[in-house]
């Protein structure tokens, strides 16, 4: 274990000591600490996405405080250590990688390739939940995964079992006939929440088929938005105006102008 990690560790023991502790850090549980956990998670995704690597290196280091906060937890109640993370990880991607540290007696063409090995590990996975007691291909997909992530999971284990549109024309007829649907249902009815949740859960297998991930496609839409709106914001200023005291109309007119030079 390098220097650094055992300088990590030892600061989280001494964070948590029961008599010289820090109060924060004390009163935290694991349930009060997930909230970091996604914060955190999300703060690297954003560092990578705005290619911030100096930034990046921090918001790593401020993710793996939060595994070192909940090893350092269960440490406390006898349940596993730091250490003992560290060896279960180590011991599933060797297991998941028989092509790397074992014999995968296949092809070695084959299993070089990116495809067969995601195959292979999907197959991995699949039995090592049948050993844990769990048989529904869908089990393990935790719930607490944003929506839009979870219904990307879901679809794709049912495609790996083979319950999947043979392609995504299939999925583009499901698209329109959800569309249908909810212009059928009565705004303000109980029914219209379920029939756009359909709509949603459908346009996200049109993502998967094109092989592209919903989060990161939302993300971009949400940026290039957020772009496009503050380049309206800053075209009112510029007449002395904010967008409280301007119309709809004019907002427009000026949405299409920063679309045209986008």
């Amino acid at each position: 274990m390098s220097d650094n990690i055992t300088r990590l560790l030892s600061i989280m023991s001494r964070l948590r000591d029961p008599q010289s502790g820090c109060p924060w850090d004390l009163k935290q549980s694991y349930a009060t600490i997930v909230p970091y956990t996604l914060e955190e998670a999300y703060e690297v995704a954003d560092a990578i996405a705005r290619e911030s690597f100096d930034e990046l290196k921090d918001e790593l280091g401020d993710l793996l405080f939060q595994v070192v906060f909940y090893a350092q937890m269960a440490k406390e109640e006898g349940r596993f250590e730091f250490d003992d993370c560290v060896a279960a990880i180590c011991d599933k991607l060797e297991r998941r990688h028989p092509h790397v540290f074992g014999n995968p007696g296949a092809d070695a063409t084959d299993t070089l390739n990116a495809d067969k090995v995601l195959q292979n590990w999907e197959a991995l996975k699949s039995n090592e939940r049948k050993d844990s007691g769990l048989h529904s291909v869908l089990d393990n997909i935790p719930q607490a995964m944003p929506a839009l992530s979870r219904a990307y999971k879901l679809q794709k284990r049912c495609a790996n079992v083979g319950f999947d549109w043979p392609d995504v024309e299939g999925c583009w007829d499901k698209v329109k006939e959800e569309i249908l649907e909810v212009e059928q249902t009565q705004a303000g009815s109980a029914e219209l929440s379920e029939e756009l949740g359909d709509l949603m859960f459908a346009l996200v297998n049109v993502v998967r088929k094109h092989k592209l991930d919903p989060e990161a496609v939302l993300r971009a839409a949400n940026s290039k938005f957020e772009t496009r709106f503050r380049a309206v914001e800053q075209a009112l200023a510029a007449e002395g105006k904010t967008p409280q005291q301007s119309n709809l109309d004019e907002m427009e007119a000026l949405w299409q102008l920063v679309k045209k030079k986008a």
